[in-house]
């Protein structure tokens, strides 16, 4: 599903990076074992005093003059007044990236090309490139139509103001950020620094990574064969299914490795991949949130779930094939033969066994709704499957069902006779078998009771059935079943392990793209 990811996915959140700030009071420097218990989610780097050992700047860090103190400085969140770091400070954190950049390459593999610029930025120095971000990404105008969507599919509130959340929410959480334009290292002025050390470790593997491959070019995938006029185009399109997952399975490569060095950093002489117990530990922790980010604890289950993706998702992608193959597979390996969905990510077997899910049939998405101007058109994946069914049935019953996810794909729509018409959607999935497809679509069905006010079980005549059952009353969900609703006519068709759902869609629309996504089949001519 479309999600303003290019905006947000190069900063690093301060509830992600917390588990790996030391505490105020360092530990004694013998102390070398970390484990969940002791460190109670607070992962530590308790091995040795890292001496700056890199090569110096040949200037001193820029910094902003000191502010009051208020406390400890170690969230993002903004207070009156604030530690701000030091001069001597600053020339020290400037001091240790190249130590923390040796420390990077050594754990991935990938070469140092050549140093790194780095910077201390003030807080409003950072609100305005958050905010840039916003403004300037390609993908800003698509938030807008996103978060529609969204509220149609009920995983954002109806009076949700997905925009101005995320600004504040990235206002009140960035740790740190690396810009891929000007190929610059951003540490924060209200940090402390010996807090910034892994997310430096972090950010360097993002100069790493671009110094490699390109991250900008890198992360538009496919797209960046596609002539220049189709690249800029800002009008929702087919060819949107392809790149939604393909931008989420890359942002959560780039994320994934990422995370995996800072926590080798913090956890040093260990690393994540004798640590198994402390990896599901912090995964648990980034969905947890921190007393200071009360934006993020606040946030509807999808956009937890969405903003975390990369970093718990790909750290486990990244752990897999560390395993399996070592750094050259899971560091350049992963850039050079990157994977292309979200279920290879969430399940990197699928990834490593080169899985190769036969397409869904694609509807002419132009001639059979040729009625209805297109709003949004995407990709539902299975992730987005996952938190779907999160939403409505609960994580059980998601992780149960997700991995049986074979493919999906939405339009949204307005009628062209009446722009003012609630937005109309069209759902497409397949499933591993037919019980999995029935059992989708009960799940989705009982979404209706929270969705919609009135529902009405329709009968084959397309009228009010008194006795139709609730439509949350299923357990599994066959063949064609129809409600009236405040926004138009809901139907649910399963046919084999495919699920057809039109919301709002007119009957003759409906009827038209049923027919084109299963054409009848032709008898065979009779033999002379």
């Amino acid at each position: 599903m479309k999600f303003l990811k290019s905006a947000i996915g190069i900063l690093l959140f301060t509830l992600l990076v917390s588990v790996a700030w030391p505490q105020n009071q360092p530990p004694p420097a013998s102390s070398s074992t970390k484990t969940v218990d002791e460190l109670g989610l607070q992962v530590q780097d308790q091995t040795k005093d890292r001496s700056n050992q890199g090569n110096d700047q040949n200037r001193d860090p820029q910094t902003a003059p000191p502010q009051t103190s208020a406390g400890n400085g170690a969230g993002g969140a903004q207070a009156d007044s604030e530690t701000t770091v030091s001069p001597k400070e600053a020339k020290e954190l400037f001091r240790s990236v190249d130590e923390i950049l040796q420390f990077a390459s050594q754990d991935t593999g990938l070469p140092i090309k050549h140093k790194v610029k780095r910077r201390l930025a003030k807080r409003d120095e950072v609100q305005s490139y958050i905010e840039k971000s916003f403004k300037d990404d390609k993908d800003a105008k698509r938030l807008e139509r996103s978060s529609e969507v969204l509220k149609k599919f009920g995983l954002l509130p109806r009076d949700f103001d997905l925009s101005n959340f995320l600004v504040a929410m990235l206002r009140e959480q960035v740790a740190g950020y690396y810009d891929e334009k000007t190929k610059t290292v951003n540490l924060l002025n209200w940090l402390i620094a010996e807090q910034q050390k892994p997310v430096l470790a972090h950010e360097l593997t993002h100069a790493l990574q671009d110094q490699s491959f390109g991250l900008e070019k890198w992360m538009r995938g496919s797209a960046e064969g596609k002539d220049k006029k189709d690249k800029n185009r800002e009008d929702p399109s087919p060819a949107d299914v392809e790149n939604d997952e393909e931008t989420s399975a890359r942002q959560a490569v780039v994320e994934g490795q990422a995370m995996v060095v800072l926590y080798d950093y913090s956890l040093a002489p260990q690393t994540l991949l004798n640590s198994p117990q402390i990896v599901e530990a912090l995964k648990q922790s980034m969905l947890v949130g921190t007393p200071d980010s009360p934006k993020f604890r606040d946030a509807p289950i999808f956009l937890k779930e969405e903003l975390t993706f990369p970093y718990r998702y790909g750290l486990d992608f990244t752990v897999a094939l560390l395993r399996a193959g070592g750094k050259e597979l899971a560091y350049a390996g992963a850039f050079q033969n990157p994977p292309k969905t979200t279920r290879e990510i969430m399940e990197p077997k699928t990834y490593l066994a080169h899985e190769k899910l036969e397409p869904v049939k694609m509807i002419d998405m132009e001639k059979d709704l040729k009625d209805y101007v297109p709003f949004d058109i995407g990709a539902m994946g299975e992730f987005d499957v996952d938190v779907l069914v999160e939403q409505y049935a609960g994580q059980d019953q998601a992780t149960a069902i997700y991995p049986e996810w074979r493919g999906g794909y939405y339009f949204s729509g307005k009628p062209k006779a009446n722009p003012s018409a609630p937005l109309a959607l069209l759902y497409v999935s397949r499933w591993s078998n037919a019980a999995k497809a029935a059992e989708f679509a009960a799940i989705y069905a009982k979404s209706l009771a929270q969705r919609y006010q009135k529902r009405q079980g329709l009968g084959t005549d397309g009228k009010i059935a008194e006795d139709a059952p609730p439509a949350d009353s299923w357990r599994t969900l066959r063949g064609r079943h129809a409600w009236r609703t405040e926004e138009g006519v809901v139907v649910i068709e399963v046919r084999g392990d495919a699920v057809l759902i039109s919301e709002g869609l007119d009957d003759d629309t409906t009827k038209t793209v049923e027919a084109d996504f299963w054409p009848e089949e032709k008898a065979a001519p009779a033999k002379p």
